[in-house]
Formats: C-alpha cells, sequence, structure tokens
C-alpha cells in the first residue's frame, strides 16, 4: 500500500526537505563549534570592521590546504544567524565583508557575558555521545541514557573527569554573567532582604554580582564541598559547604538558579522543603527565588519553545530533571507547603519564580 497516496509531489518534497534538515542539524552545531574553536567571532571583533575572507584565513594560520573551505562554513553560519554578510568597494573591486550579529558577540571571549564557555561545555563529547543512547535507553533498566554511554550517572562522571568538571563550571559562569544585563531590573526583589542563600551557587558568579550591587545584602553560597573549597570570603559573600538535601542555612530567602530542572519532581519537593524550614525564621515576608525555564507554548514564539524544549530533553539524557510547564511548577510549590508564587518572565529563555510559605 502506498501510504503518499493523495499527496502531492510538491507537499512530499517538502516533508523530504524537513527530514533532511533535521537529520544534518548537527552539521550546524558542529559548525558553531568549529567556528568558537578556531576564535572566528574574537577575530572579527579584533579586527575593528567587517572582514573578508582572504583576511579571515590570513588571521586564522591555518593550514593553506583548507583555505578554500572557510568560505562553506561561513556561508552555513551566515544562513543560520551567526554572522552577516555586506558589499563594499576596495581597490575598484566589489567584495564581500562579515560581520558579527547578536548570536555571536556573545561568543567574543573575556566579555562578561560571553557564552563561549557555554557553548564548549555543551559540545563536550560525554553530552553528545550520551545522546545518541537515547533510543537504546527506552529498552534498559538504566536511570538516564547517560548512565547507559557511560555505566555511571552525570555527577559521578562530573567529579571523576577534572577537564570536564572546569569546563562545567566554566560554563555556569558564563552563563550567570548575562545576570548583568538584567540585575537592575532584579533589585526590587532582593528589597527587604538582609541575608539570602544561594543553593547550588558554584563559584559564586551570581553573588558577586548581586552582591556588588547590594552591599548591605549578606550572600551566602551553597554548594558540595569540593565545588566551593578554597573560594574567598569577601565582606557580604561567604562560602559554605553542605548538602542541600541534607540542610540549608538559614536566611531571609534562598536563590535556587538552574538547580530544580537537573532534578526529579520527588527531588524537588525535598530541596523544597528544605527551602521552607531555611526561611521560616522570616515568616510570611520568606521566599524563595528560582530562576530557571518555564516551558509555555501558548505565548513564547517558535524558536524560544524549541530551545526550552532542547533544554527538557537534554536533562531527560544526562540527569533526572525535566523542564516544567507553570501547573508543572506549581503542584511542586504546594507539595512542598508553600502559598504562592509569581513568575516574571525576565532572563529569555529563562523566569525569575519567587515563591512564598
Amino acid at each position: 500500500m502506498d501510504m503518499n497516496q493523495g499527496h502531492g509531489a510538491e507537499e512530499l518534497f517538502q516533508a523530504q526537505s524537513h527530514l533532511y534538515n533535521y537529520t544534518y542539524n548537527y552539521i550546524g552545531s558542529m559548525c558553531l563549534k568549529s567556528a568558537v574553536h578556531l576564535g572566528i567571532p574574537n577575530i572579527i571583533h579584533n579586527h575593528g570592521k567587517p572582514i573578508t575572507i582572504p583576511q579571515l584565513v590570513s588571521a586564522l594560520k591555518i593550514q593553506p590546504t583548507k583555505s578554500n573551505h572557510v568560505y562553506r562554513i561561513m556561508r552555513l553560519l551566515v544562513h543560520a544567524g551567526f554572522f552577516t554578510t555586506s558589499k563594499i568597494v576596495q581597490d575598484d573591486k566589489e567584495e564581500v565583508v562579515y560581520d558579527l550579529t547578536p548570536s555571536s558577540r556573545l561568543l567574543i571571549k573575556d566579555n562578561i557575558t560571553s557564552l563561549s564557555p557555554f557553548v564548549k561545555a555543551m559540545f563536550h563529547p560525554a553530552l553528545v555521545h550520551s545522546s545518541e543512547f537515547l533510543g537504546e535507553w527506552f529498552h534498559t533498566n538504566e536511570v538516564t541514557p547517560f548512565h547507559t554511554a557511560y555505566g555511571m550517572s552525570y555527577w559521578d562522571y562530573l567529579s571523576q573527569n577534572q577537564e570536564f568538571n572546569s569546563l562545567f563550571n566554566e560554563a555556569m559562569i558564563s552563563d550567570s554573567g548575562m545576570m548583568n544585563l538584567v540585575i537592575k531590573d532584579c533589585k526590587s526583589v532582593f528589597e527587604g532582604l538582609n541575608s539570602l542563600v544561594d543553593v547550588g551557587g558554584g563559584k559564586g558568579a551570581v553573588g558577586k554580582i548581586v552582591s556588588e550591587a547590594l552591599p548591605n545584602l549578606q550572600w551566602t553560597v551553597l554548594d558540595l564541598p569540593h565545588v566551593v573549597e578554597n573560594l574567598q570570603n569577601t565582606n557580604n559573600l561567604k562560602f559554605v559547604g553542605g548538602d542541600m538535601f541534607q540542610s540549608i542555612p538559614s536566611a531571609d530567602a534562598i536563590l535556587l538558579k538552574l538547580v530544580l530542572h537537573a532534578f526529579s519532581d520527588e527531588d524537588c519537593v525535598k530541596v523544597l522543603k528544605k527551602c521552607r524550614e531555611a526561611i521560616s525564621i522570616k515568616g510570611k515576608e520568606g521566599k524563595v527565588i528560582i530562576i530557571d525555564i518555564v516551558i509555555n507554548e501558548k505565548n513564547d514564539n517558535h524558536e524560544l519553545v524549541q530551545s526550552k524544549l532542547y533544554f527538557d530533553v537534554l536533562m531527560m539524557v544526562v540527569v533526572t530533571g525535566r523542564e516544567r510547564e507553570e501547573h508543572e511548577w506549581e503542584k511542586l510549590f504546594l507539595e512542598s507547603g508553600f502559598s504562592h508564587y509569581k513568575i516574571t518572565p525576565i532572563f529569555g529563555m529563562r523566569s525569575l519564580i519567587e515563591v512564598y510559605p
């Protein structure tokens, strides 16, 4: 039986294109990875103006035999929106020049908002390889595809692989750098608070940003002992080693930035209950501040929803977490004993969620 009966050739070829687009989607990812590896965004930035392919090739210092292939990589990345082109007349000759877009500007190293370390970490073989086991995983008893691929949990792999652990920490620091863009808009969130515990705050990237902007707020970073060891305290920023599942220091508020999406609903409720205990000294004025993804297919644009869904599957592949819709967040809060919450979509892909006793 011909399953395509009743469908015109044009429709079928369009379907073929859609299928091939997702089949070869990884090629675009690898081109982006190559651009970061080669430092192309930095080269264009340091050039000070749009750059020609010969100028780019010269700056790349690559094998001469590879020079002709640079254009092909750039052509794809221009189409994907990472670079832009224009034409100039130089020495009576028209030439195409390449410039940065807002997306590639986020890849310039040493910028406070640089996401280059984040991109490098997400392209690490440990993450890419584990996703290849997604289909096979459904036929196993393993908790995650990552465990199927490596025989251990993501967290165990992270603790045993120093190179990847360093990459991961740099990625989280670079992601937190984006907080600088909105911290002025968030000051009201911290008003009336004298103390805050940043649970899973890593190396304190967010803490350093906020504590500098709000010097009267005592900021404590709680993370695993090996994460915070040898980190220096300041007047209003200190580091404490511990386990959020066991105990969270008392404070007026608790911050959970990109923490809960990495854990199951059951584990999230355990953590949130510990958070509720920790803010009990503040009474009804205490709160939990969550920065995380809220899936909203109705109101978000297509690209934003797709990015959030990619993250959701990534959480399924590497850990036991998930990205949640609002009603799923609400369920967690009610089960943990909280009475109400407020969601503000202020961080692009992430939202600011304030949860109250």
